[in-house]
């Protein structure tokens, strides 16, 4: 069975297909004016058979009958069903013979040929009524998605020969300053180049609330600058970008069918045929088992038996519930490459998840200072002295101890591999690593500090152990909530596999209520862990990481799916769902999305095969006329159509 496919390549920016102007006078919405051009040839038909009734019943019109009377049912006629008889011919020419339009236009033309014009024209009206439900509640389906088209910038502000030109941001090359004027989109990715700069990125994230950068962070394209004019160092081509890596899956998601679509679109090309020739049966058979035959009363059953046989509730809602779905996880800042992966989401009993950047922030923080026999202050000044020097991670987050440095200088600072800094601080030979490297001078370490999981930095000043200072990764903020919300989704197997050391994984993995925890695993072993779970049976495996060292778990995974997804193009390309902010809170929303989507899918099978069945039986037992048929077949449709529409409507929170 073959519809009209929704294809978003064709969607552009509504700065491609509309201009808006402001120039004191009124003009005309061409969008507007284009959809009530489209519901124009429903409401002539609609208005001529309601006169036509009229004329049938209440006699206001003596002349009304005859070539008249034809003439006039077939006036209303035309508008709404010549299109879907050349839909149903140019099928027919393809070498598609059992579509939809050749269903519904040998009902009508049968129901004129034994003189039951308001039916036929009632029958055409309701299914254009319908194909118009369809699209109206499809494009509100693609605004959904549409969004994401509307962020692709249109123009970039490039500096060549000593000035700032417009140019397509395709025409952009790695390297190039940039300018971003306040409101408009960042053109390609980079790093910011000014002081500090504050973002929209809701239509990336679906967060509305600004973000800020600060200097030599990464920003993205398609976020809207929102405070003065910035600068930025473009660091991808346009087409590698990630906005258009999204775009381009965004797009290709309808593609991706599930098996649910899959197989009713099978049904329907098997079921067609069969309706067809079980009509043609009834119109024909009944001759020579019934006594009183009566070829116009049997024909009539059959054109009713065809008309409620029509599978247009299921070749149309179904494909819109799975469509609905997309869009309102794309709405929410959950990318699924493809209806095939919201089914696969509802069978998932099992989370496996990172912990570096999945729950925590990846940040290293200061948790504690422990200065002995020092001043804090003091203490801090001769350590930041030291790591000012070095560029590693936790040598950054000491130096955000205070924002603007110390006044002590180090010097002579020299790496000892392995175990830290030496060198000298205001004349004091000053020693900042770890315990090999206390001990390996023979500084004495307090036992106290044996009893740490954290990483921990420690301090020696003229040969005595002066303190130390726990870094730790901090938890994200709904990382507490995210765990409360995947188990009142009903998963109760959720375990945490961690490249970092495992006794800070077992206290992470503690803190969240999280059973099963292992730490210290290569990507290899994280991949080994997450196939020997796929081996139990009944085991649907969800992994959730940062897309980049655990690629390898992302693939083989039921369900990869990636946090953080647009500052990583690993993630892109290798997970099957990408959570485009960092927060972990939307998984169990992405599962919920999924569930709903499919429980309206089903409902919808049920109700279209659950109707269908009782007014086919009454339809070939002469108990239903054309008027039961419509509703068999539009009205269900219509139904099924308002039913996937509640996804574009609900609160995933």
């Amino acid at each position: 069975m073959k519809k009209r496919k929704v294809n978003l390549r064709d969607l552009k920016p509504d700065s491609e297909t509309q201009h808006s102007h402001d120039d004191g006078h009124n003009h005309s919405n061409p969008e507007k004016l284009g959809n009530f051009r489209t519901y124009l040839p429903a409401i002539f038909s609609f208005v001529m058979l309601l006169a036509g009734i009229a004329f049938d019943y209440f006699e206001a019109f003596p002349q009304f009958s005859g070539w008249i009377r034809i003439l006039w049912y077939g006036v209303a006629y035309l508008p709404v069903g010549f299109p879907v008889i050349k839909e149903g011919c140019n099928s027919i020419i393809k070498g598609d013979f059992f579509t939809e339009f050749l269903l519904m236009s040998i009902a009508t033309i049968g129901a004129f040929a034994i003189g039951e014009y308001p039916e036929g024209v009632a029958v055409m009206l309701f299914y254009a009524v319908g194909e118009l439900f369809q699209n109206a509640a499809v494009n509100r389906a693609k605004r959904n998605i549409k969004a994401l088209l509307d962020v692709r910038p249109n123009e970039a502000l490039v500096y060549r020969n000593n000035d700032y030109v417009s140019v397509n941001p395709e025409t952009v090359e790695i390297g190039e300053k940039v300018q971003v004027r306040v409101g408009e989109k960042i053109p390609l990715d980079g790093i910011l180049i000014s002081e500090k700069g504050s973002f929209n990125t809701a239509a990336l994230t679906g967060e509305s609330k600004p973000s800020t950068i600060i200097q030599g962070e990464k920003v993205y394209a398609g976020s809207i600058n929102l405070d003065g004019v910035i600068e930025i160092e473009t660091t991808k081509e346009f087409k590698d970008s990630s906005i258009a890596r999204i775009l381009d899956m965004v797009q290709n998601a309808t593609a991706r069918k599930s098996k649910t679509e899959l197989f009713i679109r099978k049904f329907a090309r098997v079921y067609t045929p069969i309706v067809v020739f079980l009509a043609i049966g009834l119109t024909f058979l009944p001759y020579f088992f019934v006594d009183e035959y009566v070829f116009q009363e049997w024909l009539y059953r059959a054109l009713i038996f065809l008309v409620i046989s029509c599978p247009c509730a299921l070749v149309i809602s179904i494909p819109l519930g799975y469509f609905g779905g997309l869009g309102a996880a794309s709405k929410n800042g959950i990318l699924f490459k493809g209806a095939s992966y919201l089914d696969e989401m509802t069978k998932v009993n099992t989370v496996v998840m990172d912990k570096t950047g999945t729950v925590t922030k990846g940040v290293f923080k200061i948790k504690e200072v422990q200065a002995l026999g020092w001043d804090e202050a003091e203490f801090m000044k001769y350590l930041m002295a030291m790591e000012e020097q070095s560029t590693h991670p936790i040598a950054k987050a000491i130096m955000e101890y205070k924002a603007d440095g110390t006044d002590f200088e180090a010097t002579d600072v020299s790496e000892i591999a392995g175990k830290g800094l030496k060198g000298t601080v205001n004349g004091k030979t000053v020693l900042v690593g770890n315990k090999a490297l206390m001990t390996s001078n023979t500084i004495e370490v307090p036992a106290e500090t044996d009893t740490i999981v954290e990483s921990i930095v420690m301090v020696a000043i003229e040969g005595k152990f002066a303190g130390y200072v726990i870094i730790a990764d901090e938890l994200k903020d709904d990382a507490h909530e995210t765990i409360k919300q995947i188990r009142e989704s009903g998963i109760s197997k959720i375990i945490m596999l961690s490249g970092d050391k495992d006794s800070i994984t077992q206290q992470v993995a503690k803190e969240l209520g999280i059973e099963i925890a292992k730490g210290g695993l290569l990507p290899e072993d994280k991949l080994n862990e997450v196939e020997q779970l796929k081996k139990q049976p009944n085991t649907k495996v969800a992994f959730i990481g940062d897309g980049i060292n655990d690629a390898p778990v992302l693939a083989a995974s039921d369900v990869g799916i990636a946090m953080g997804g647009l500052g990583s193009d690993v993630a892109i390309e290798t997970a099957d769902v990408i959570i485009q902010t960092d927060q972990p809170s939307k998984i169990a929303k992405a599962i919920k999305i999924g569930r709903s989507t499919r429980t309206i899918v089903w409902q919808n099978i049920g109700l279209a095969f659950g109707v269908k069945a009782i007014v086919l039986i009454l339809g070939a037992g002469g108990l239903a006329t054309m008027w039961e048929a419509v509703f068999a077949d539009v009205g269900v449709a219509l139904l099924a159509i308002l039913n996937a529409v509640r996804l574009q409507k609900m609160k995933w929170n």
